[in-house]
């Protein structure tokens, strides 16, 4: 994916609208600006528009280059009320909803959509963890079995193969007829 995103960042180097860039979390001096982001794990790959959230949104797309420069040349500012013509009638109806909502209760809807969030995708990390967990137990008994049986199952496939080998001879032998001594006529 590199060399893709280092061309990405090639294409919009002279671009007024969007900026390509990256940061290396594993370096001492980013480790702060990674957690801040929200960054757990490489690569991340995250995009800022105007009026977005301040920690940006993870970027959930293909990670070719053909896919990323769509992406890219499709960015600007997301609907919102500064930017209502980019919002389609539903949206401008939630959004009337939203800005008469008090702010208190606004906060309130959002801490609990975000702790919701939270914990599916703590549940879903455990069961990653135990997913992984059970694949790697099934793959070592697997290689395991595998590795008891190398040697014989070898063997064992050797003598069937000499076994259809003969029989296939001896049906063939016996397919073909004998070849009848020629008479002899007496005088």
């Amino acid at each position: 994916m590199k060399p893709d995103w280092d061309e990405l960042g090639e294409e919009f180097e002279n671009s007024k609208k969007t900026l390509i860039g990256d940061v290396d979390c594993t370096v001492k001096g980013n480790e702060q600006l990674c957690q801040d982001q929200g960054v757990k794990g490489y690569p991340t790959l995250k995009y800022y528009v105007p009026g977005g959230p301040r920690e940006g949104e993870i970027y959930e797309g293909e990670r070719d280059l053909k896919a990323m420069k769509k992406f890219a040349k499709a960015l600007g500012p997301a609907c919102g009320p500064k930017y209502l013509k980019k919002c389609s009638e539903e949206q401008k109806v939630k959004l009337e909803g939203f800005q008469a909502t008090p702010p208190a209760e606004l906060d309130g809807k959002i801490a609990e959509i975000a702790a919701e969030v939270a914990a599916a995708e703590k549940a879903h990390n455990e069961l990653l963890e135990s997913l992984q967990a059970q694949f790697k137990q099934s793959d070592e008994g697997m290689k395991a079995l595998k590795a008891k049986y190398a040697d014989d199952m070898k063997l064992m496939q050797q003598v069937a193969a000499d076994n259809a080998e003969k029989a296939a001879k001896a049906v063939e032998e016996a397919a073909t007829p004998a070849e009848a001594e020629p008479a002899k006529a007496e005088l």
